[in-house]
């Protein structure tokens, strides 16, 4: 299905098959997306804001400049994903998947990522600033140029992470 640019501001589309579906600037902000299967989808540059996306599958999925502010993904699937740019500001990714998943400059600040699993994840440049990974599982995450001051590691796997270059002011290990 092609929904680009479509205004889906707080639509119920709990548990819908949305596997592929075109979705690139739509606005999806506030809409319940819990449990929905949206693997391979494309959200480039949607509004995601605010939205419930617990338990979604968005492995694979394109959300890119993507504005997740404030979302739920509790438990989301996200590996392979692609996340460049987004901003996920706020959100709550607690035990969400996100292996593989290529997070580099997007923007985590004051996220919850605790429990989360980003092993391999590209987190290249990402803004952590005040995030909270406690428990997170970072294994060969590559964090050059990242930004985590004030963030939160106690407990993080940080095994085999690339962290060169990485602001670790502040950050609680």
């Amino acid at each position: 299905a092609d929904l680009s640019g479509a205004n889906l501001t707080g639509a119920g589309l709990g548990n819908a098959t949305l596997t592929g579906a075109g979705l690139g600037n739509a606005d999806l902000s506030g809409a319940n997306l819990t449990g929905a299967d949206l693997f391979g989808a494309d959200l480039f540059g949607a509004d995601l804001s605010n939205a419930t996306l617990n338990h979604a599958d968005l492995n694979n999925a394109t959300l890119s400049s993507a504005n997740l502010y404030g979302a739920f993904l509790i438990g989301a699937f996200l590996s392979n994903a692609n996340l460049l740019g987004a901003n996920l500001s706020g959100a709550n990714l607690n035990n969400a998947t996100l292996s593989n998943a290529d997070l580099s400059n997007a923007v985590f600040l004051a996220a919850n990522l605790s429990g989360a699993f980003l092993s391999n994840a590209d987190l290249l440049g990402a803004n952590l600033i005040s995030a909270d990974l406690s428990n997170a599982d970072l294994s060969n995450a590559h964090l050059s140029n990242a930004d985590l001051s004030g963030a939160f590691l106690s407990n993080a796997n940080l095994l085999g992470a690339t962290l060169s270059h990485a602001n670790l002011s502040n950050a609680t290990l």
